[in-house]
């Protein structure tokens, strides 16, 4: 059964869904992709504890402390090479941002290519299914661009302003 909830956040409404004791998901009112993860139907429910974690974890982050992402246990549901992506959104830290390439060249590091695709990094940031808590937010273009967010630029462009990331003008 997953069991889902609702926040209300500074960035619109949040749809948290859990599965098993973990979350697998965390989603923006209209976003791409939303709850492209989970199969089963979303059953309300306000106390399952860690649902209730993650609103903890959400008020803290909104209220500009810097929660670890290790609090929660997460279960996004993906193959190897998009988890093998968001555990590497997961270790960029708050307030900082890393570009697509940065992430493909260790991707590629870590497979022992010699090279790989940002496209290829993109297409599994932009399915993150943990928004905000796997920070898929903190990923920009090679010149600092707010490209890719499936919550939308202005939601990005939020986030990372609350962090105090310097972004470009223009």
């Amino acid at each position: 059964m997953v069991y889902s909830t609702h926040y209300r956040s500074p960035v619109g409404r949040l749809t948290l869904a859990s599965r098993d004791g973990r979350l697998v998901g965390l989603w923006l009112e209209g976003q791409k992709h939303f709850a492209a993860t989970v199969q089963d139907a979303l059953v309300e429910s306000r106390d399952t504890p860690v649902l209730v974690a993650a609103c903890r974890w959400l008020d803290a982050y909104f209220a500009g402390e810097k929660p670890a992402i290790t609090d929660l246990p997460l279960a996004p549901h993906g193959g190897e090479f998009r988890q093998a992506v968001w555990k590497i959104l997961c270790a960029i830290p708050y307030g900082e941002v890393t570009t697509y390439g940065d992430i493909a060249k260790t991707m590629a590091a870590n497979l022992k290519r010699a090279s790989m695709s940002s496209q290829a990094v993109g297409g599994a940031v932009g399915h993150n299914p943990i928004s905000i808590i796997i920070p898929c937010h903190r990923v920009v273009g090679a010149t600092g661009s707010l490209t890719g967010y499936a919550g939308g630029i202005a939601v990005k462009q939020a986030l990372l302003l609350h962090e105090g990331v310097d972004l470009p003008q223009g």
